[in-house]
């Protein structure tokens, strides 16, 4: 367990994470919120006005219930992956548990996930989707995002430091993932065989179950939680054991 020392510790690494990327920046913290909006109004125009899909209402509501899980989880993955070899000298020189590094990381665009968590549930309002009870599912759904992000960080980053060219297979996996994440079409055009492929990936899960939450004003399938949480935790353990295992020769490649 981790003494109230390390905490602060991570609660500072947070908060420093948070203040140093908007510094000097004339919009500060709302830049967080120009990335999704623009990538809305992009897909929004692309297929509803070159390729209009009119099988899908409230299409910005929908892809961005989409982009929103997946911006965070893009973002956290391929910061967190770097996280132990450019705060290499902090590993050297103080005593702490080096896993608290991937993790601060992946805490630091937490904190913007909950503000673009505010942003949805504003969309949400202004298109008409209305506030439902079915939106208490929503912290739970996005703390299961953040569990399953902290296992492949804390895996990545560990790799990281044997392999230098993760953090470039992170960036290409995240491309990839764009087009396997029903962001921008919708589950019913998957098809059958692929289906339960798709249950399992956690990050196409909460996608799934935010739109159940947001735009079908249903809860989640018991189905689709159990298999994000068991996804989610897998991937967690998975990524802490091999951290710890791999750390112990972080000195000699550091």
């Amino acid at each position: 367990m981790w003494n109230g020392d390390y905490s602060f510790l991570l609660r500072n690494l947070v908060l420093k994470d948070f203040r140093t990327r908007y510094r000097n920046m004339s919009l500060g913290v709302f830049w967080c919120l120009v990335n999704p909006l623009v990538m809305m109004g992009v897909l929004t125009f692309v297929f509803t006005r070159i390729f209009p899909n009119i099988s899908i209402p409230k299409f910005p509501l929908f892809v961005l219930c989409g982009l929103i899980p997946f911006n965070f989880f893009t973002l956290a993955w391929g910061t967190g992956t770097t996280s132990v070899l450019v705060n290499a000298n902090l590993i050297k020189r103080v005593p702490v548990p080096r896993e608290l590094l991937p993790i601060s990381s992946v805490l630091g665009n937490a904190v913007h996930l909950c503000i673009q968590a505010g942003l949805l549930a504003t969309i949400a309002i202004v298109w008409g989707a209305g506030v439902n009870r079915y939106w208490l599912w929503i912290p739970l759904i996005l703390a299961l995002e953040i569990v399953f992000t902290c296992g492949c960080v804390l895996l990545c980053s560990a790799l990281d430091v044997y392999v230098r060219d993760m953090r470039y297979v992170v960036e290409s996996a995240s491309m990839v993932l764009f087009w396997l994440v029903p962001i921008f079409y919708s589950f019913s055009m998957i098809r059958p065989e692929y289906k339960q492929l798709y249950r399992w990936n956690p990050l196409a899960a909460v996608v799934l179950a935010l739109r159940a939450v947001i735009l079908d004003a249903q809860p989640p399938t018991a189905q689709l939680l159990s298999q994000l949480f068991l996804g989610s935790f897998s991937m967690l353990v998975f990524g802490w054991i091999a951290f710890r295992r791999l750390s112990v020769r972080f000195y000699d490649y550091l």
